[in-house]
């Protein structure tokens, strides 16, 4: 699949700010006051902000409203309400906290699970998919879940806590990894099958299908060097989970170290989804001799 950048921006960006949301719904950071205007508006500016960079990748951006209409069929529908009951519950939540530093705990608690079913409801997307066999698994969601709960406590400050979820997230992206380039295979998708002409034999194509790019191959069938995936899978796991980790477990607490780790970390991120999309591999593909 294509790694449009806004998407890539959307799911990243505002994973981090719904998992922030999640865990300050439950008490962490115990803030009050400014301080919990601070956290706040970080976590909002993400949710919010990675929500308005999915419209950039819409044809018509200004249709957008529309996409509350399906909540009932679509996955997509689901993350645009859900998104939106998160950002309204925690608003007076929010203000409890930072003008009378009172805390909401039911109000928080329902606007925690709220942002984590957000982050859910983005990750079945992709994972619905069946003609993307590497999205259409468990670890999908897992992933979606894990790099927005670990990322959450690295931005709330809780230390041990995203030190650990590090580790976790690594085994995950690992798993995730051996596991998805399988699954194309296993699905049993073929140039065959995907002609309907297996039961002649072996097919092969005589002339591509197109004498020049067209949309499906623009945005479908995106084809990623394997050098070049090593390398991002690389950078993907050392900064996006191990770096961090270590910077969090050897170095002294304090803002430095913070910010070293959520620099890594983001980085990481961006690029384990940058190949997640680029990774991708849709069958419709098989109709133009690639995968």
């Amino acid at each position: 699949m294509h790694p449009a950048p806004s998407i890539i921006v959307f799911t990243a960006i505002s994973g981090l700010g719904f998992g922030l949301l999640a865990w300050l719904g439950v008490g962490v950071p115990d803030v009050t006051g400014w301080s919990a205007f601070a956290f706040f508006f970080i976590a909002y500016a993400l949710a919010a902000g990675g929500l308005m960079a999915s419209a950039f990748h819409l044809g018509h951006p200004e249709r957008a409203f529309k996409a509350f209409s399906q909540w009932r069929s679509s996955w997509l529908s689901r993350e645009a309400v859900l998104s939106v009951a998160t950002l309204l519950a925690f608003g007076p939540y929010a203000l409890a906290l930072w003008l009378f530093e009172t805390r909401l705990g039911l109000l928080g608690a329902v606007g925690s699970l709220l942002a984590l079913a957000t982050v859910f409801s983005t990750s079945m997307i992709y994972a619905s998919l069946r003609a993307v066999p590497r999205w259409n698994h468990w670890l999908v969601p897992t992933l979606f879940l894990l790099y927005a709960i670990s990322g959450g406590a690295l931005l709330s400050g809780e230390i041990y806590a995203a030190a650990l979820l590090f580790l976790v997230l690594a085994g995950a992206q690992l798993l995730y990894w051996r596991t998805g380039d399988k699954l194309f295979h296993a699905a049993g998708s073929t140039a065959e099958t995907a002609t309907g002409l297996g039961f002649m034999g072996k097919v092969r194509q005589l002339e591509p299908p197109h004498t020049g790019p067209n949309y499906l191959l623009k945005e479908m069938v995106f084809v990623v060097g394997r050098r070049r995936a090593e390398r991002l899978r690389l950078i993907a796991l050392l900064s996006g989970a191990i770096l961090p980790a270590l910077v969090l477990s050897i170095v002294p607490a304090g803002h430095l170290a913070a910010a070293v780790a959520v620099l890594l970390h983001v980085i990481g991120l961006l690029a384990a989804r940058w190949l997640f999309f680029a990774e991708a591999e849709h069958v419709v593909g098989l109709y133009y001799g690639r995968r």
